[in-house]
């Protein structure tokens, strides 16, 4: 098809009809549920996640409200435990980081150009899985039940079940689950910004939104999977009572601060820097020129995602440690505030520099930043061990942390929402209703919190459900309860505007006059996404490349048809993002849905301890995901297809150059992490008693050396397979697979062999190695469905020596499985000598 074609009305319409055809959502009462649209799967995501958030503030305050006088006693002591502990978890795991995930699944594909992300049934998996975790935590205190120790929940108090009830298990289960969607959404959007920008966006023209999207979504990596680790070991005690972090039995509860913190410190930073990157978009355009110090500002926030990984022990400064660890951890959260300075002070350059229009968003940008400085100044305080040890677990922290949380994630997201509004719905907010609730919630922040560092500083700790009059600090609680409800005020006049939305009119297209490329959309946008997929030869397309968006509109550019009726997307390189191919996306289908709820089944029996229907969904979930995936991966009718500017790009990829390679491998990279956190422990242990493990039975060596012997041997075939396969040698890859099968049964075999004997209950020594064990053992049976997997694609026809995307993406997973055993069995057989 030659580009002058496109100077035809009639075949422009035709494409367009075709396009609307393909990308048409699925419609019925419960089928348009199953839409996997990624600009509405992120509009369901945003406004669950908003939902919550509501909830959540209104525990807020009727905590706030308990604590108006003194000696009150509106609430008891149990229900002000459930009360502040499901505040904090609903705020942290079901509002802030939910609703990053959920803003990036809408924006980014626009910001790229790309009619979707490469995976749009994942992030409809990844949302059924939130809202069913979340509504399983967030209901439980409306039966009493919910978890009560804290959104840190330290042990033992919450490892002994005859002191904390089942709000514990809920807690850890239901938020277990929800680290799932957190990590499917990551992985999504990870391979999304790496393969999905649009041809010639290179990484130094990337939107600086996308940046950050890309920098959080490797923190949410690498910060979770230590979390999850911590959860096992946590649920083990709990359920099994393997003693982790019992004392008397050599477990230790530190290290269930070390695993909770190592995810807690990068937490702040994962749901501060999204908003940093709202600032990155929105002060441009209002400043109406380029952002000043683009590659700084990359570099700022590369540096603080990094330093945030070396500051989790000022979280633990308290608990008596070395004086060179305190001098260390405290010199690294001071540091900081170098890259965080950075990124700040560009912002206020780009606004000096450029002609500002003051508008309703940058109000709230420029008020956010105000509060989220108070809060760091007060954060480099508790950074100093020897005020932390004043302040350690009072009000004041209370207040840090609120100034920055609210600063830093609460008002950029509420700015954002009024930038961003007409680009989702095509209508605007209201000017005069949002700045009188920005201006009635700046002043209600102010007075709910501020008053709380004098609070904490007189004495008064936190999470107590009174206090007696004689501290006098009645009057410093009332004014913090008066200001609470200030604040929420202001919030309810930002969703009456909200609620009046829909009777206003349509916006004009590209209101503020932005740059960038999400600004393409027009106020009755398409399902397609994008028109054409765009060349692009600037950061701010819209403002620096000719007759752009007019090109963009006729199709001029890349894939402006659906000629075959089919989702389709374009493949970049990553780092200079030259066309590789086009992949086929996923349409509306129930079984991410379905998925959801059988994965969802599996956390919730086992809460209550039904292990055997929890067993018998982990089948039926087993069985939802290969249904899911026998469709994908399919042999393309023909092998390449015209993009348009005489280029033609093939229809299947596999290796390193495919979405799916790179998202098995960003798996693999949460999953190492996560064993990295259970080895963490295994070490933690030894290093803190000199005679780990002596006096009770280990596995030898010869067993967990036999173990790892059949694991290689799994490997290895696997890697054969794959090698021979590509030589065209199926039946003999075929038969590979069957002995990569065989080989890691067997592993199976020894590796639980060599626990005969082995109480887990009796000292954490033998515990730690029987979850070792069970690591890998899991993991071996894991890699034998997926070598019988991909062999039955193999007989079924799915796949061939130039369509081998399966046997590829499985060898990545046999890879960290060896690496997995090799830790694993060498540190279980050879550490302590007492293994020996």
């Amino acid at each position: 098809m030659s580009l002058y074609a496109q100077d035809d009305t009639a075949l422009r319409a035709a494409q367009e009809e075709r396009l609307r055809a393909v990308w048409k959502p699925p419609s019925g009462w419960f089928f348009r549920w199953t839409d996997v649209n990624n600009n509405r799967v992120g509009v369901w995501y945003t406004l669950t996640a908003f939902g919550f958030m509501l909830f959540a503030g209104v525990l807020a305050l009727i905590m706030r409200t308990q604590l108006a006088v003194p000696e009150n006693n509106l609430v008891s002591a149990n229900t002000f435990n459930q009360l502040f502990t499901l505040h904090g978890s609903m705020m942290m795991f079901l509002f802030a980081v939910p609703m990053f995930e959920a803003v990036s699944i809408i924006l980014l594909p626009q910001l790229l150009g790309a009619r979707d992300l490469p995976f749009p049934r994942l992030s409809a998996f990844g949302y059924w899985s939130f809202l069913l975790g979340g509504v399983f935590v967030g209901g439980s205190i409306f039966f009493n039940a919910a978890p009560d120790g804290g959104w840190f929940m330290y042990p033992p108090l919450t490892t002994r079940t005859d002191l904390s009830g089942i709000g514990a298990d809920i807690w850890m289960l239901g938020l277990s689950f929800i680290e799932v969607s957190s990590v499917a959404a990551a992985v999504e959007l990870i391979v999304g910004v790496l393969k999905c920008r649009p041809p010639g966006m290179r990484l130094n023209l990337m939107p600086l939104y996308a940046w950050y999207i890309l920098v959080v979504a490797v923190m949410i990596l690498f910060a979770f999977p230590p979390l999850i680790a911590g959860d096992l070991l946590f649920e083990m005690e709990r359920l099994l009572g393997w003693p982790f972090f019992d004392a008397a039995k050599g477990g230790d509860p530190l290290l269930w601060q070390h695993l909770f913190w190592i995810f807690g410190h990068p937490e702040v930073y994962i749901v501060f820097l999204p908003s940093i990157a709202l600032f990155a978009m929105m002060i441009p355009t209002f400043a109406q020129r380029h952002l000043l110090g683009y590659p700084w500002i990359v570099l700022a926030a590369v540096g603080t995602a990094f330093l945030s990984f070396g500051l989790w022990v000022h979280h633990m400064f308290a608990t008596g440690l070395p004086k060179i660890s305190l001098a260390f951890f405290s010199a690294a959260s001071e540091a900081v505030a170098i890259p965080t300075g950075v990124q700040i002070f560009a912002f206020i350059a780009t606004l000096w520099a450029g002609k500002v229009k003051w508008s309703t968003p940058l109000l709230y940008a420029s008020g956010s930043l105000a509060v989220f400085v108070i809060g760091g100044l007060t954060g480099v305080m508790v950074a100093i061990a020897p005020f932390d040890w004043q302040a350690h677990d009072t009000y004041f922290v209370v207040a840090h942390l609120h100034y920055v949380l609210i600063g830093g994630t609460l008002l950029p997201l509420f700015g954002g929402l009024y930038y961003y509004w007409p680009l989702i719905t095509g209508k605007k907010l209201s000017d005069r209703l949002g700045r009188t609730a920005f201006w009635i919630m700046f002043v209600g922040i102010n007075l709910t919190f501020f008053p709380m560092h004098l609070s904490g500083l007189e004495g008064m700790p936190r999470r107590v459900f009174t206090y007696p009059a004689e501290l006098n600090i009645g009057w410093l609680n009332l004014a913090s309860t008066a200001g609470s409800y200030l604040f929420a005020s202001g919030v309810l006049v930002l969703v009456i505007d909200l609620a009046l939305s829909p009777s206003r009119k349509k916006a004009p297209r590209n209101p503020w006059n932005a740059g960038t490329l999400e600004w393409l959309a027009h106020p009755d946008d398409e399902d397609w996404g994008i028109r054409s997929v765009p060349l692009i030869e600037s950061r701010y397309p819209i403002w620096d490349q000719k007759n752009f968006v007019a090109k963009v509109d006729e199709g001029r550019f890349f894939l402006p048809d659906a000629e075959e009726g089919r989702r389709e997307t374009i493949i970049t390189s990553v780092l200079d993002a030259k066309p590789v191919s086009v992949i086929r996306l996923g349409t509306p289908s129930v079984k991410p849905m379905i998925t959801a709820v059988a994965l969802g089944s599996v956390f919730i029996l086992t809460t209550y301890h039904l292990y055997l229907a929890a067993a018998l969904f982990g089948v039926v979930t087993l069985g939802c995901v290969l249904w899911w995936l026998w469709d994908t991966a399919e042999i393309p009718e023909k092998p390449e297809k015209p993009i348009g500017h005489g280029m033609t790009m093939p229809l299947y990829l596999s290796g390193p150059a495919a979405p799916g390679w790179w998202a098995m491998f960003i798996t693999m990279m949460a999953d190492a992490t996560a064993f990295s956190g259970l080895v963490f422990g295994y070490y933690f242990y030894w290093t803190i008693h000199p005679d780990f493990g002596a006096g009770f039975d280990g596995p030898g060596s010869a067993g967990p050396l036999l173990a790892l012997a059949c694991s290689l041997g799994s490997w290895a075939a696997t890697v054969a397979a794959r090698e021979m396969h590509r030589r065209g040698g199926v039946t003999a890859a075929r038969g590979l697979l069957i002995a990569g099968a065989g080989a890691a049964a067997a592993s199976i075999a020894a590796g639980l062999g060599s626990l005969d004997g082995l109480d887990p209950k009796a000292n954490v020594y033998p515990a730690i190695v029987w979850v070792l064990v069970i690591w890998t053992v899991a993991h071996a049976a894991v890699g034998i469905v997926m070598q019988l997997y991909t062999l039955a694609r193999s007989i079924a026809g799915k796949m061939d020596p130039a369509h081998d995307a399966d046997l590829r993406n499985i060898t990545v997973y046999q890879h960290f499985f060896a690496l997995t055993a090799i830790v694993a069995y060498l540190t279980v057989g050879l550490f302590p000598e007492a293994g020996l």
